[in-house]
């Protein structure tokens, strides 16, 4: 396991949460103008369910890091 795993879920995470908090603003905007937020709504799921995933390989990553870092000791 390299830095690159840590590197690449921190940009995926940032990436998630851009995405996320676009959404949301489009969500607001088009509520109150009282158009339909359907997409807007399977944007900001779809972009919870990416920044779930890159925890996940961030966690995974730290205990892959963790347990070498055990092994070396």
């Amino acid at each position: 396991m390299d830095m690159s795993a840590i590197s690449t879920a921190t940009t995926g995470i940032i990436s998630a949460t851009q995405r996320f908090e676009k959404a949301a603003a489009s969500t607001a905007r088009n509520a109150s103008d009282g158009k339909d937020i359907l997409s807007d709504l399977v944007e900001q799921i779809d972009s919870r369910n990416a920044f779930k995933a890159n925890i996940s390989v961030l966690k995974t990553a730290d205990e892959m890091l963790g347990n070498l870092l055990d092994i070396k000791t």
